[in-house]
This record gives C-alpha cells, sequence and structure tokens, in this order.
C-alpha cells in the first residue's frame, strides 16, 4: 500500500494506478482527516432529523443574530450579502443547456463505456455535469470507471478521439432524420465547446473501495472531489477551462461550511489560488432552502450558482414532513415546478441568486431537469417535446440562466428557448428580498388540491420498482415509464435517476401511514373516492405490478434480472413503504445490496439496516463486502 493512512480495497490501486496516481494518493491521506468530520456532521443531521419527527416541529429558519456553524459568518451578514464572493468565470456566463449523466456505462469495455462522454462532448450542450452520484452506478468498480473516462476524454487520449469520431457521424445521422440537419460540423472542435462540469458524491454516502487509517470507510465525497480534481486540474487549466463542481445533498450552511473548508484544503495542497475551484449547490434538501444565503456565503469564492431541481427535492419534503399525519402529497405527476410548495422553494432560489455579494457579484440559477426523450411514436414525440419547450420557456420567463436536459438529443430542441433571447444569462435580475417570515416558511409547505389515485399508486410502484432492479444491474440511469404503458410508443420512457426512486417509496410511504384519502373511484381495483389507502391495498398493487415487469419484454426488464435484483428491488420497495418509522434514504438499502443477487442475504442486509438505524439511529453506509 503506498499510503498508510488510506486502504485500497483487493487490487484496486494496480488496477487503477492511471487514477490512484502517487499525487492522488497523497491528496486522499491529506484530506482524509475530514472523514470523521464529516461521519460526525452525518450523525448530528440524522439526530436532527429524528428530533423533528419525535417533537413534531417543522424546519425554521436560522437565527439572524447566530454564527453560521463551522464559519465566522454572522447569519444577517450572509442574508444582506455581507460576504466574500467572486464574479461567475467565463465558461459559465452562458449556460443555456447544461446535460447531465454518468461517464461510464456498467460491464461495458472502455471503447463501448467511455462512449457516454463522446455524445456529451458533442452535444452541443454549454455544459455537461458527469455525474458521480445519483446517475452513475456503483457496481463493481464503476465510480472509477468513470474517473478513467474523465480523465482519458480531457487529455484527448488516442482512444478517446477514435471513439469520439465515429459517434459524431452518429449524432450527426440522428440530427438529419430528426432535426433536418447536422449538429457537428467540425468534431474536434466541438469537443472544445462543453464546458465540463463533475457532481460529487454526498457527503451522505461512502465510497465502496477506500477506507481511513482507522478502517472507516472514506466519504464518498473526499473521494470524488480528490479524483476528479488532481487528475484534471492541470489539463483543465492548460485548455483555460474552469474547475467546476456540482455539490450535491446539501442541507445546512454548516455542510456547505464543510465543503468549503475541503476545497479550500484541496487547493492548498495543490497550491492552488483559494477559490480556483468553483461550485454550483443543487437545492435537492428542504431545509437548505431555508439557508440559501447562508449557503452561498459559507461557500465564499467557490460558489458559481444554484439548480433547482424536482424529485430530490420533493423527496426531501416528504421527509422532512414524515411526522405530519396532514400533510400528505398527491400523484407524483401533479407535483410539478408550478406545484404550491414547489413555486415558493423556485422563487427563493431565483432571489437568493440576484442578491448581490459585497463586491456586487449576483450568481446564477440553473433550471431543473427536462427528462424527455425523443423516442416513441410522432404523436407521441410532438405532445412530449410540446411539453418540454413550455417547461424551458416558462423557466427562462421566470429568471433561469438555462437548464438541464437528461439526453443528448434534447439540448438542440431546448437550446433555442435562451438562444433566440440573445442574453448570455440573467445575473442580476430584480426580484424582491428574500424574507424571512412565518409566511415565508408556510410557503414552503404548501400543499394544493390534486388527485391522489389507483393509477398514481400503480405508477408509483411500478417505477420504484423498475428503478431499484435499474439500480442493482448497475444502471442509476435509466429510462423508464409505468408497467401499463410499455406497448404503448405515445408514452415516453423518461430519464430516470436515484431521486425517481426515492420519491416514489417516499410517497407510497405516505399514503400508507398517514392514511390518505383516495379522490377517485377505479373500477379495476374495486377503490372507491373517499378509501383510505391501506397495507392491503398496497401490497395487492405490488403484487399486480411486480407480475407485469415479470412477463416484460427483455426491452422493458432485462430477462437475466428477474430472478436477481428484480425480487431484490420487490423486497426492498416492500420493507422500506411498510416500515412503521421512516427510513430517511431508500439508497442505502440499495447500496448494501450491491453486486449481491441472491434474495436471502438481501432479507439479511436489509434487516440488520433496519435493526440498526431503529436501535441507535446509526445508517450503514460502507460496503458490507469489503
Amino acid at each position: 500500500m503506498s499510503n498508510p493512512k488510506i486502504h485500497i480495497r483487493e487490487n484496486l490501486e494496480k488496477s487503477y494506478s492511471d487514477i490512484f496516481t502517487n499525487e492522488t494518493l497523497a491528496a486522499l491521506s491529506k484530506l482524509s482527516s475530514f472523514n470523521p468530520i464529516i461521519k460526525e456532521l452525518m450523525d448530528v443531521r440524522i439526530q436532527r432529523r429524528n428530533n423533528r419527527i419525535k417533537n413534531k416541529q417543522r424546519i425554521k429558519f436560522l437565527d439572524p443574530d447566530s454564527l453560521i456553524e463551522g464559519t465566522t459568518i454572522l447569519v444577517n451578514d450572509a442574508r444582506s450579502g455581507n460576504f466574500e464572493g467572486k464574479p461567475v468565470p467565463d465558461d459559465l456566463l452562458r449556460q443555456w443547456v447544461q446535460g447531465t449523466g454518468p461517464a461510464a456505462k456498467p460491464n461495458a469495455p472502455l471503447k463501448n463505456s467511455i462512449r457516454n462522454v463522446a455524445y456529451a462532448l458533442l452535444s452541443g450542450a454549454d455544459g455537461w455535469m458527469f455525474d458521480g452520484e445519483d446517475a452513475l452506478g456503483q457496481i463493481n468498480s464503476m465510480s472509477l470507471d468513470n474517473q478513467r473516462n474523465l480523465k482519458l476524454a480531457i487529455q484527448r487520449s488516442p482512444v478517446f478521439l477514435e471513439v469520439a469520431h465515429t459517434v459524431a457521424q452518429e449524432m450527426n445521422k440522428w440530427s438529419i432524420g430528426f432535426l433536418g440537419r447536422t449538429i457537428i460540423e467540425d468534431w474536434e472542435k466541438q469537443l472544445d465547446f462543453t464546458t465540463i462540469i463533475f457532481r460529487a458524491r454526498g457527503l451522505h454516502l461512502d465510497d465502496r473501495h477506500i477506507k481511513d487509517e482507522m478502517g472507516s470507510a472514506m466519504a464518498a465525497s473526499i473521494v470524488d472531489l480528490v479524483l476528479y480534481v488532481v487528475n484534471n486540474y492541470e489539463n483543465l487549466q492548460k485548455k483555460g477551462s474552469s474547475i467546476v463542481l456540482y455539490l450535491p445533498k446539501i442541507q445546512t450552511a454548516s455542510e456547505a461550511g464543510l465543503w468549503n473548508r475541503m476545497i479550500s484544503a484541496l487547493e492548498d495542497h495543490l497550491g492552488l489560488e483559494d477559490g480556483t475551484v468553483r461550485v454550483y449547490v443543487l437545492v435537492e434538501q428542504l431545509e437548505a432552502t431555508f439557508q440559501l444565503m447562508e449557503i452561498r456565503a459559507a461557500l465564499g469564492k467557490h460558489f458559481v450558482g444554484f439548480n433547482t431541481g424536482r424529485w430530490d427535492y420533493i423527496n426531501s419534503v416528504s421527509d422532512a414532513m414524515c411526522w405530519d399525519r396532514n400533510f400528505v402529497n398527491p400523484n407524483i405527476e401533479s407535483i410539478t415546478m408550478t406545484y404550491g410548495y414547489m413555486r415558493n422553494y423556485e422563487d427563493r432560489v431565483r432571489r437568493a441568486v440576484n442578491t448581490p455579494d459585497r463586491s456586487g457579484n449576483f450568481a446564477l440559477w440553473q433550471g431543473g431537469m427536462e427528462p424527455n426523450i425523443p423516442v416513441g411514436s410522432e404523436h407521441g414525440v410532438a405532445i412530449s417535446m410540446d411539453k418540454a419547450l413550455k417547461g424551458g420557456e416558462r423557466e427562462q420567463l421566470e429568471g433561469a440562466s438555462g437548464k438541464w436536459v437528461a439526453h443528448w438529443k434534447m439540448v438542440h430542441i431546448i437550446r433555442p428557448i435562451w438562444e433566440k433571447k440573445g442574453f448570455q444569462n440573467q445575473l442580476g435580475r430584480k426580484f424582491p428580498a428574500l424574507g424571512y417570515s412565518l409566511e415565508d416558511a408556510d410557503g414552503l409547505l404548501e400543499l394544493e388540491e390534486a388527485p391522489r389515485t389507483v393509477d398514481g399508486a400503480r405508477n408509483l410502484i411500478s417505477v420504484a420498482l423498475q428503478y431499484g432492479n435499474a439500480f442493482g444491474q448497475g444502471m442509476q440511469a435509466a429510462a423508464l415509464k409505468p408497467a401499463d404503458f410499455f406497448n404503448n410508443d405515445n408514452v415516453l420512457y423518461l430519464m430516470e435517476d436515484m431521486a425517481t426512486g426515492e420519491i416514489r417509496v417516499s410517497i407510497l410511504w405516505e399514503w400508507i401511514h398517514k392514511k390518505a384519502v383516495i379522490t377517485c373511484d377505479d373500477q379495476g381495483s374495486g377503490v372507491r373516492k373517499g378509501d383510505t389507502f391501506s397495507p392491503d391495498l398496497f401490497e395487492k398493487l405490488l403484487e399486480e405490478e411486480y407480475e407485469k415487469l415479470l412477463i416484460a419484454s427483455d426491452r422493458d426488464v432485462h430477462d437475466g434480472s428477474k430472478d436477481t435484483t428484480l425480487p431484490i428491488s420487490k423486497e426492498i420497495v416492500k420493507t422500506f413503504v411498510l416500515n412503521k418509522e421512516k427510513l430517511p434514504w431508500f439508497i442505502d438499502l440499495l447500496n448494501i445490496n450491491l453486486n449481491n443477487v441472491e434474495i436471502d442475504e438481501a432479507r439479511k442486509r436489509i434487516a440488520k439496516y433496519i435493526l440498526e438505524f431503529i436501535g441507535s439511529g446509526k445508517r450503514i453506509t460502507e460496503n458490507l463486502d469489503f
């Protein structure tokens, strides 16, 4: 072992010596001191959650006269913009469309796996967030494949250039058929158009391959930060590109402050100026929306903007309010970005980025995800693309400087929304100042009347089962739709990631444990308007939706998964939803079963997790096979 402060599983240090270089090993060792700090902060996070549930408390704004924990910044100073920031770098000033997706594929040879990067960098997106978290499978050593592919692409290695040349021809063939024109004129020049961004894993996750000197699983955030930055910063700087990260699942300004200290420590270790690494923050957690300016201030010169996602945020609201029997979400399809609490969340984000810091710097607001893919019947594609365009137009009018797409084919469909306006971004657009009243807090939990139906429950169950199955197969980003629409090309597949599973099981848990009322009759199940969503009804629907997946074609449900990872997915969904105590993360139960295909072993691991969490409030986050 090259460094006694870290331990790398099996022979991975040797087989990934291009990733585990002397430089990255030294940096991992340096930042390993943050590992126990992260673990302690995550324990505090869970304890805070548990106390809110126990005491039936809503999340509140911070005391304006207090210090942001872990910093020397007063909350009031943060809210008024009295903190040090930094201008948006040139290559992030125009981010009309950012694509998202992993840089690797499961169980694929290099030339096949690295195609993901070629599609991304040839897509015409202004930026591409290469995902190390929700959309990246974690079976085997995929997290390291992801890092390797990015490094090879950024280096412009011969293998990447060979693949990119082929991919460019394929992309042009598609675009001629769909758009009536080519989208790539000079493929080598096109590779330099897109700003490369990397999403590290959240503080709540552990890496599967590395432990610290105490034998504790290394926080995945440390591993991702170090491997991406150390392996690529020199080549990015030579090209004049910024070093940019997306930071996920931050709940508080104190967590943002910890990220800030880790990034600064790495910059210092590498001899980089403080503020060289720039970060977007995904506002995926309800608690973060109560601390937006405080998060900006805590990240200081590293901060560049916020992103407003949908699925993760809905899940966080559901989880934060799991104790309140009167807080029950409707069908997931009804919770759009204009729905009650989502509308108010988005409004707070746009106000926060347009509050200047002490030097007059504003920040960026990147709009949420467009999950549609233009594949299906002509009628289905037309309807879905119209919906996608209207969604993008709405965000642009509301003040977003761009949005996300989940597939490269959507880039040139969405891009004209901003392109025709002509301006680079909407930095500094005038909005009312952020408020911190009880009314503002209540708005972040505003429910509106919307359907709650048996069909809605079927959709939640079907996609949750499929997502858990895809996860076990190494596809954390998967094109999915409810089983009832498998043979209906008018209903398009949507690109779904980890948040897809999280929110669906959270809403199902709500409906059962809060005795949700169904809002209309359902002839197929015999459920009547006014009936409650019972455990018996859930189990009946679960069996029916599971049977549909067992008889589905290999196109929709891989045949090899039907007696391996699909039964495990069913067990996890059923256990999570029926468990009396709301578990904090669906991904925990999936993670502890990665690379396991035995249902009996899965049941043991699930039982172990629940016993540990209920008994001590501790999550099991490490790789049980390490």
